[in-house]
């Protein structure tokens, strides 16, 4: 049974509350001892305050020497005592004897609690005790008279149940304060927790951290380098398939996230698409001569780009790829023009032998075996490389198919490669010009296209001439753009575009020569170094 996470709400709400909660107690604790302290500290320096101000009062002193029969020393302690709002007021002399009390009828008796004698002996002081009137604090203050002499003391009270309500009604002030506090933090964390989890588009952190490995899995096990960078430029992510091509290219001897992307890929140009904020797709680029197939799109949330990625291959393994593709393409394309031949010429076959014309038979069948075995006969002679040879043969079936007259002509033979690159490139090349020769005599009355083969000083010189309707002039300067095409419909444009890249790629040329309604002619001169060759 899997273990049950809480959600990130919850946590959330349970830390910031736990954490308000310590703080607000431990807040409690600290202020109510000090605020405790305090109170007591504030009613002791008010009883010291009253007990002092009694005993400077000429009335109490006048009293006291007079031995208080008068009253006034009890109207005035009544007084004071009402007003500072005090437990008692007591004056008493020096044989402790009161002259003042709350209570008249212990007037005139001993003063209660023991801890009058160092007022009696000239000391002003604060203690508790308890008397008559129950537990007090008391403050104690000696009286003097004109010539500073001791005539009695003065005794100020405060109850310990009032000092005792009054740090209660603070604490309970704390408390609710805490209270509320709590409650106050309760909130806070759960509009927090929403927030949070908004955020996070309502993924809790166990599906966050799960997605977050599966896209490094993703990412590492894909074939394709990836390489991704920040607003500012600084590499974030790069992929196990990149680092592998980085280091083909040597580029291995430092850590590359964190770097800024031109420092590490200096004309990488992925930082480029940050500002202009469109995708470069398909382009062909080189990193320390390694050459790689790269795609590079920004990255865009809530209509701001954020960043910028870059997918790429190593050339070599798409080339590996296309020459497979070429290669069974090819395959097809001329078994279907051979089988498309040969049920035309099994018609002709069967018509002549129904009408019992047996020399016909004779003649026609002699006739197809001498133009095949010439027809590869000199291609194969003339054209050492057999991926090439084939690639002509297959497409002077696809010729004959379309109804096109397809001439080759090879000046001088033509090796074999030293670089099987240079082979994929001329099938790029050769490819798409011979398709776009053959689509473009398509409608005209005379379908011819030629093709000549030269090789001289390790340049081989390729022209393709046709009878078609031309380029426009006012097309010709862009006619090696992508999506520029004479024809009409979606996904053209695309053939010159790949040719002139392959031809750059080999440091080759490439003239075009086309006059409306006359034909065109191109003429290529591609550098060709002879590696081995085949025996006849």
């Amino acid at each position: 049974m899997p273990k049950r996470r809480l959600k990130l709400s919850t946590i959330i709400i349970l830390f910031v509350c736990l954490v308000v909660l310590i703080s607000l107690l431990t807040t409690d604790l600290l202020i109510t001892d000090t605020t405790s302290e305090n109170i007591e500290n504030q009613l002791e320096e008010k009883a010291l305050i009253v007990s002092r101000t009694v005993a400077e009062s000429q009335t109490v002193k006048q009293g006291l020497q007079t031995d208080g029969k008068n009253g006034r020393i009890q109207e005035y302690a009544m007084t004071i005592q009402d007003s500072a709002d005090v437990l008692f007021v007591v004056v008493m002399d020096m044989q402790g004897i009161r002259h003042s009390h709350p209570d008249p009828s212990r007037i005139g008796r001993h003063f209660v609690g023991g801890d009058e004698s160092r007022a009696l002996q000239g000391e002003t002081y604060t203690s508790r005790s308890t008397g008559t009137l129950g537990k007090s604090l008391r403050a104690f203050a000696p009286v003097y008279d004109e010539e500073d002499n001791q005539i009695g003391a003065v005794s100020v009270g405060i109850s310990l149940q009032a000092v005792e309500s009054s740090i209660q009604q603070n604490h309970r002030r704390i408390i609710i304060g805490s209270l509320i506090g709590v409650l106050v933090g309760i909130v806070g964390a759960f509009l927090l927790a929403n927030y949070i989890k908004r955020s996070l588009f309502g993924l809790e952190p166990h599906a966050i951290a799960r997605i977050h490995e599966e896209r490094n899995q993703m990412l590492h096990s894909v074939r394709e380098g990836i390489i991704a960078i920040d607003s500012n430029g600084f590499i974030v992510l790069v992929n196990k398939s990149a680092r592998e091509i980085f280091r083909k290219a040597g580029l291995h001897g430092q850590e590359p996230i964190g770097m800024k992307i031109n420092d590490f890929l200096p004309g990488t140009m992925l930082d480029q698409v940050l500002s202009k904020k469109e995708s470069d797709l398909d382009e062909e680029q080189t990193i320390n001569g390694v050459s790689i197939i790269t795609n590079r799109v920004p990255l865009v949330v809530n209509e701001e780009v954020v960043g910028a990625i870059a997918t790429f291959r190593d050339k070599t393994e798409v080339n590996q790829l296309a020459e497979q593709l070429t290669g069974v393409q090819m395959y097809a394309d001329t078994l279907r023009a051979q089988s498309h031949e040969f049920m035309n010429q099994l018609h002709v076959l069967q018509g002549l032998v129904k009408m019992e014309d047996y020399d016909h038979v004779h003649q026609f069948i002699s006739k197809l075996v001498n133009h095949q075995a010439h027809e590869v006969g000199t291609v194969t002679r003339q054209i050492k490389d057999p991926a090439f040879a084939g690639f002509i043969i297959g497409k002077l079936s696809f010729a004959r198919e379309a109804n096109v007259e397809l001439t080759l002509d090879c000046e001088t033979e033509v090796p074999q490669p030293a670089n099987p690159e240079v082979t994929h490139e001329l099938i790029t090349i050769l490819g798409n010009v011979i398709d776009n020769a053959i689509d473009s005599v398509g409608e005209r009355q005379q379908k011819r296209v030629h093709l000549t083969f030269s090789y001289i000083d390790e340049l081989l010189s390729v022209t393709i001439s046709d009878t078609g309707k031309g380029i426009p002039e006012e097309i010709q300067e862009d006619i090696y753009t992508k999506g520029i095409s004479t024809k009409e419909g979606e996904h053209r444009g695309f053939g010159l575009y790949l040719a002139k890249r392959s031809i750059d790629q080999l440091d080759g040329s490439l003239e075009i020569k086309s006059t409306s309604a006359q034909g065109t002619t191109i003429v290529m001169i591609i550098p060709y170094q002879a590696g081995g060759e085949m025996d006849d």
